[in-house]
């Protein structure tokens, strides 16, 4: 097993802060969050009613209002285009991991090497930490085994990785589904950021040098 640590100079995107905006602001944006509670009641009660709705606001104003947690403010911001791509994306992941690993499992011979790394995020939100590490999670061979949430750090157990290039690859899924989710959900100053960032990526392995041995004819 290897291990492997992104860069840790990699620059973070701050999340906006609850005291950055109008009492009107966070209301607004909290309610996605209510709807969302409120909702998950009433399937869990498996029918509507008026009793249900209202135990279902009150508890989920009470969940959000009593229990010790970092508060979760959205964007309030969704790109529907974003979001299907995003989607789109997330099943072609899921579809081509699956086929790689049940491939894996039947080749004669073949002995895994997996590796935990750590991979650095761009941005510093906790929805949009939480959503990565879920979304990495469902692609089979990745697996989140810790989070540390005031660097921004993913960990993260990887299969099938054997070389160099392989963590890299590895690092690049990660910040790719980091940045297609922070396009369907995040702030504008969020998306500019993850925009400038992928340039920037783009830009470093256009002018990494060759590997030695190649030659120009």
């Amino acid at each position: 097993m290897t291990d492997a640590v992104g860069p840790p100079d990699a620059p973070a995107i701050p999340p906006t802060r609850p005291d950055e905006l109008t009492r009107w602001q966070v209301v607004w944006r909290q309610v996605p969050l209510l709807v969302g509670l409120v909702v998950l009641w009433v399937f869990l009660w498996d029918h509507v009613d008026v009793l249900t709705v209202t135990t279902g606001v009150v508890l989920a104003i009470a969940v959000t209002r009593t229990l010790y947690l970092p508060p979760v403010l959205l964007s309030g911001r969704f790109d529907p285009w974003r979001g299907l791509l995003l989607g789109l994306r997330m099943m072609f992941d899921v579809a081509v991991a699956s086929l790689q690993i049940a491939f894996r499992a039947v080749q004669p011979g073949w002995r895994p090497m997996n590796a935990l790394i750590a991979v650095q995020l761009l941005t510093r939100s906790d929805l949009v930490t939480t959503l990565t590490a879920e979304a990495i999670s469902v692609v089979p061979g990745t697996v989140v085994v810790d989070i540390d949430r005031e660097r921004g750090l993913l960990y993260l157990h990887a299969f099938a990785t054997r070389t160099p290039a392989d963590l890299d690859r590895v690092r690049r899924q990660v910040l790719g589904t980091e940045e297609r989710i922070v396009l369907a959900i995040g702030t504008r100053e969020q998306a500019a950021a993850v925009r400038a960032a992928r340039r920037e990526r783009r830009g470093d392995r256009r002018s990494a040098p060759e590997a030695p041995g190649k030659e120009h004819a």
